[in-house]
């Protein structure tokens, strides 16, 4: 079944609540002081039954001018509205300005009712329905029925219902399969519930037992009760009215405007670049980097108008803009958005989100500009391709991409780019990442230069950390996504991929000019010392290196196993190692326990480096510690061979 939710809009004491409750039987005006004071303050929530047996929901907006921004927090999860003019006052500001944002918000749909027929004559009441025909041109009301009603009497109310229930039948169908979003217009606590929260279910289905996600605070929260239209049900869909009552936060955690979501649906941004119109009537022009009132959803935000492709904008005028805002706020390409002046109040105009998670940009550059208007106005195969770049620095995956492309027909583009080889996929830990394949070719081209870079610097080193790579190349990837990317890369860049290291096509380590005359001297001091090897800073002194130098001829060495590692700073020979092994072997055939003193005279060295060898001993499973003094370790025959 198609669920849907009417909204009122018009002037203030036009009728609007008096209306709702003429069709449903429920006053919208709950606040005490609404009561007192005779008009609506904020939203107002009911529900009717239309002829067809389906049952719609009704958002009520107050009309006040001081109240605006409560009618925008409610009007932007609207199906259809009913635009109200009051038959003994005709059109006001607000019914003009009212009718202003539901244009800019894009909505499609509507009847235009005269409320207060039974106060006019009929002549007067054809005077204010020609009058309201003529305003409404030009307007997505251009062709909408006009019904007079009078909620005294209940005179045109079944008409008014009867056209509310053709008109739902073209309304757009909201998408339940996709990922649950419901921009929180109320929180309030209730006795022996809790925290519960309402909206307009934007996309997606919430069910009982759900862990969802509210944004821009990122806070977590599980779903303990759904309640639609007064009852309570197990599970809300998408475009119906519903009330969540959500445990593990607090009602002072929450605010109208933040957004209730499946969990990382969304990111909180700060900037959002978009398309921005102003009001053919608009009061002002625009200068760049103005302080305006932003609404999306339920929110409302300061923010500064950064003109993208314009010095400044006039009434009728588009732009590319950049919004930059004060709170950070969680919405997706395509949401709409209405800006109002910062003081005094009145609205300016209003736009489409194409990117809710861009970088900051700088006026007047061309290819941001060209990036922005493949996102806006290109092919769904090109905003594709464009958002995988634009994300270079980490690859999106299946999921992330399909939610960030406002594109009905987003997955079949994508099956088409990947069958084409234009965005390749890597799985690990069964999630899809993708990425384009100009990104593709820029990271092979990045993997090889620093490889290149990498030898050159370092000639006697193997290869280049893995991870030292990822931060270089690509620092958004976690590791083993790298690896895998690494893996798709080798057939293109030839390069050789290790556990931990990685090299470039063909490199290996070669002693060559200063280098081969180095190393040889090296291991013969080494081999002559035997187990009294010099020091570093002495070594570094006779073999005519610095130490930097020194400690690359030395670790190239012994990766090759021609001298070996004891301690930090501490070298020998290989044969040094094979001939203390063997003393080693010779002593447990014949004794149980080794001191250091005996070490230290069996290999004739000082106490500090007959220390170091034990210790390695100790490490390589050759030797155990009791107390002061070692034992044979129980693997020491395997470790005597390795």
């Amino acid at each position: 079944m198609k669920h849907f939710v009417v909204g009122t809009a018009g002037h203030i004491d036009h009728g609007k609540t008096t209306l709702v409750k003429a069709l449903t039987g429920i006053d919208c005006d709950r606040l005490k002081e609404e009561k007192e004071r005779g008009i609506t303050i904020d939203l107002g929530f009911a529900f009717f039954d239309l002829p067809s047996g389906r049952r719609a929901g009704i958002v009520d907006v107050p009309g006040h001018e001081k109240f605006i921004k409560n009618m925008l927090a409610g009007v932007g999860g609207i199906d259809l509205v009913l635009w109200i003019v009051a038959a003994d006052e005709g059109i006001m500001p607000q019914s003009a300005e009212h009718l202003a944002i539901l244009s800019i918000l894009q909505v499609e749909r509507g009847v235009v009712v005269i409320t207060k027929k039974d106060l006019v004559e009929p002549e007067w009441l054809e005077l204010v329905m020609l009058d309201v025909k003529e305003r409404v041109q030009g307007t997505f009301l251009a062709d909408a029925p006009i019904i007079p009603v009078s909620a005294l009497t209940g005179e045109g109310l079944p008409e008014l219902a009867a056209q509310i229930d053709r008109l739902a039948d073209g309304t757009t169908l909201r998408d339940h399969a996709a990922a649950m979003r419901l921009p929180i217009d109320r929180v309030f606590s209730v006795q022996g519930f809790g925290t519960v929260v309402t909206g307009t279910l934007h996309s997606g289905v919430v069910t009982v037992g759900d862990t969802l996600e509210i944004f821009p605070g990122q806070l977590m929260a599980r779903v303990r009760g759904v309640g639609v239209h007064g009852q309570k049900v197990n599970a809300a869909v998408a475009g119906q009215r519903t009330a969540i009552n959500l445990a593990g936060v607090q009602v002072e955690q929450l605010r109208r405007g933040d957004v209730l979501a499946t969990p990382k649906y969304l990111s909180p941004s700060l900037m959002l670049d978009v398309r921005l119109t102003l009001l053919s009537d608009a009061e002002k022009i625009l200068g760049n980097r103005e302080r305006m009132r932003l609404y999306t959803g339920a929110a409302e935000v300061l923010c500064r108008v950064v003109l993208l492709d314009q010095e400044a904008l006039a009434p009728g005028d588009s732009a590319l803009a950049q919004l930059r805002l004060e709170e950070p706020l969680a919405v997706m390409a395509g949401d709409r958005f209405v800006l109002r002046t910062y003081s005094p109040m009145s609205t300016i105009g209003g736009g489409s989100i194409i990117d809710p998670l861009p970088i900051k940009r700088k006026r007047f550059k061309e290819r941001g500009l060209a990036e922005l208007w493949v996102l806006e106005k290109g092919g769904t195969e090109e905003v594709i391709v464009q958002v995988l770049r634009k994300t270079k620095n980490e690859m999106l995956t299946r999921e992330e991409l399909l939610r960030t492309v406002y594109r009905e027909d987003k997955a079949e583009a994508l099956e088409k780019l990947l069958a084409a080889d234009a965005v390749h996929n890597l799985r690990v830990d069964d999630v899809e990442y993708l990425v384009d394949a100009l990104t593709l070719q820029a990271i092979e081209k990045k993997v090889s230069e620093e490889l290149a870079s990498y030898h050159r610097r370092f000639p006697l080193r193997s290869g280049i950390a893995r991870e030292e790579l990822r931060s270089k190349v690509m620092p958004g990837a976690h590791n083993r996504l790298f690896a895998s990317l690494l893996l798709l890369l080798q057939g293109s860049t030839g390069h050789q991929g290790g556990a931990r290291h990685v090299a470039g096509k063909d490199f290996k380590v070669e002693f060559v000019g200063k280098w081969a005359q180095r190393r040889s001297l090296v291991l013969e001091l080494l081999a002559a010392a035997l187990f009294s090897p010099p020091s570093t800073e002495e070594l570094a002194i006779r073999v005519s290196l610095s130490l930097e130098d020194l400690k690359e001829l030395q670790d190239a060495l012994a990766e090759r196993g021609e001298i070996i590692k004891v301690a930090e700073g501490a070298y020998f020979h290989a044969l040094a190692l094979r001939r203390a092994k063997v003393l080693l072997l010779e002593f447990f055939q014949k004794e149980e326990e080794l001191s250091l003193a005996a070490f230290r005279t069996m290999i004739d060295s000082s106490r500090k480096y007959a220390l170091l060898l034990l210790e390695y001993f100790d490490q390589h499973k050759l030797t155990v510690r009791s107390g002061e003094t070692r034992r044979r370790h129980s693997a020491f025959d395997s470790a005597f061979l390795s």
